[in-house]
């Protein structure tokens, strides 16, 4: 056992190109084959530590599965689970983890998974904890989850900085997002930000994507780490931290505009996979660099320009749809996405992301119009009342209108405009803010002295975190409604059910008749958990 061992300890430091030249040697090394024939002789005399890393080790040294050899041990350790201590059951879980499953290798996993839940109560060892959350995974029953994040609560006080960025990485294993776990975990992160490399910081926030765990003063901690270390890191670094950030929707601003900065002065570094990503991150978080906006957009414009000769209708399309949703018309390709061809392409394909490259498509046209310098507001815009139904998440809404204007004539819901765009409620009102007016008596006049108010409930998802900045897709849909003429009044739903009916009433009452129509509701942004 401890031959194998080190010789796994060894070759496990090495390259991967080492790696394959090193098995080879060692396979066929006469040496080799002996120390395997009498581990296969005495596996069942061995002691119950020696056994289990002894499977650990030839498993890592790649033996292969189907040889007797291992699953021998396989079925040694299921003859002896019961007399396994924390420590071998820990590296048992490992080992197994990195097994395919066959017959005797899911019955040591079910007898595994047992012992595991009678023996929870006496493991004092975070690290052993979360090293069987991560290998016991998210097929784990999930009453053994709970147990699992109990037995880690009552250690949480030993939680060191290493611990927490594994704990993270084995509650994704498991597919569960334990708050109180992930809580502690980012508290001893942001007191050790300085020490986390750069691959884990990928990894904590590719983490928090896949938990959908919102925390704001993480993030916030790790983008002012990116932004004092930005200078030390290579473009290609700063573009990955970016595109991780874009995935959990939080904007690092200062570090955006540090690194359109570089992109500004370096534009041959994106080459047409980079150029996709810059596009995505900056769309989606809605945000234009301070200061560079024209340079900015000209520089990303010339790049996909470059490329329009080897570039695939579907990635131009992507392009064209992320600068258009920052509100920049790139000509040159838009005629080229807009040919026939192209469009046909796009249209008739038989892919999953059919309706979603039609929405995209569609989006592109509309800023085509709306966003042109030539378009002026139009004096009446043609609306639709697609159902006079309102969804339940909107009956709050629509209870306390009917309180505070008397009447569901003073409204209209479910408002289907042109370019498909949709609003919750729309009310109309005198120039001075003063008096709604009923929605009868101004349906067919093109009156440039009414005001339209457009209500848009949306989710906390629609904003960056932390912030009231919407995302580029509702930034979108806002500034075209301005274009169409309406105040649009953002409200975060969910904020909103939270309040009484009472309070409900006087916060639309608030909005309706202020002289501004804010952006989006006063009701406070906090951390989604």
């Amino acid at each position: 056992t401890n031959s194998l061992t080190m010789i796994w300890k060894l070759f496990k430091n090495l390259s991967e190109d080492q790696q394959r030249y090193e098995k080879q040697l060692i396979f066929e090394n006469p040496t080799f084959v002996k120390l395997c024939q009498q581990l296969l002789r005495d596996a069942r005399r061995m002691t119950r530590r020696d056994l289990v890393f002894s499977l650990h080790a030839v498993v890592n040294l790649g033996v292969p599965q189907n040889t007797l050899l291992v699953q021998t041990l396989v079925r040694v350790c299921q003859e002896k689970l019961n007399q396994l201590d924390n420590r071998c059951i820990s590296v048992l879980a490992t080992t197994l983890a990195g097994l395919d499953k066959d017959k005797n290798v899911s019955a040591l996993q079910a007898g595994l998974q047992l012992l595991v839940e009678q023996r929870i109560p006496s493991i004092r060892d975070i690290f052993i904890l979360q090293n069987l959350m991560k290998c016991l995974g998210k097929d784990v029953p999930a009453f053994l989850k709970k147990k699992l994040e109990m037995a880690v609560l009552k250690e949480i006080d030993h939680l060191t900085f290493p611990n927490a960025l594994r704990m993270f990485l084995a509650l994704v294993a498991m597919n569960y997002c334990s708050i109180p776990i992930l809580h502690a975990c980012s508290k001893k992160i942001q007191e050790n930000v300085h020490d986390v490399s750069f691959r884990h910081l990928i990894l904590i926030l590719e983490a928090c994507y896949s938990l959908q765990y919102r925390n704001v003063k993480l993030f916030a901690a790790l983008a002012d780490y990116a932004n004092s270390t930005a200078c030390l890191w290579d473009k290609r670094q700063i573009m990955l931290f970016l595109s991780a950030f874009e995935t959990v929707g939080f904007q690092p601003s200062e570090l955006m505009d540090f690194f359109a900065e570089k992109v500004t002065e370096d534009p041959e570094f994106l080459n047409l996979k980079n150029l996709l990503i810059v596009l995505r991150v900056y769309s989606r978080l809605n945000y234009i660099p301070r200061g560079q906006k024209h340079l900015f957009f000209e520089t990303l414009h010339n790049c996909l320009n470059k490329y329009l000769p080897q570039i695939s209708n579907t990635e131009l399309l992507k392009a064209v749809y992320s600068l258009c949703m920052l509100g920049y018309l790139p000509h040159r390709a838009l005629d080229e996405l807009l040919q026939k061809d192209s469009r046909d392409e796009l249209l008739l394909s038989d892919d999953l992301y059919k309706e979603q490259k039609e929405v995209m498509l569609r989006s592109v046209k509309a800023c085509m119009e709306l966003d042109s310098p030539s378009f002026t507001k139009p004096a009446f815009v043609l609306t639709e009342n697609s159902s006079s139904l309102v969804s339940l998440n909107l009956r709050k809404a629509q209870e306390a209108l009917i309180e505070l204007l008397g009447d569901e004539n003073m409204f209209q819901q479910n408002v289907q405009l042109p370019y498909k765009y949709h609003i919750d409620f729309e009310i109309r009102m005198d120039s001075d803010r003063k008096k709604v007016l009923p929605i009868s008596a101004t349906d067919d006049r093109a009156d440039s002295s009414v005001q339209r108010l457009a209500f848009l409930f949306v989710p906390l998802s629609a904003f960056c975190v932390g912030t009231t900045h919407p995302q580029g897709k509702l930034a979108m849909k806002k500034r075209h409604l301005n274009k169409l003429g309406y105040h649009v009044i953002l409200v975060l739903n969910r904020k909103f059910q939270e309040m009484t009916n009472e309070g409900a009433v006087e916060f639309l009452k608030e909005k309706i008749y202020s002289e501004n129509a804010f952006p989006v509701s006063e009701v406070t942004v906090q951390d989604s958990n």
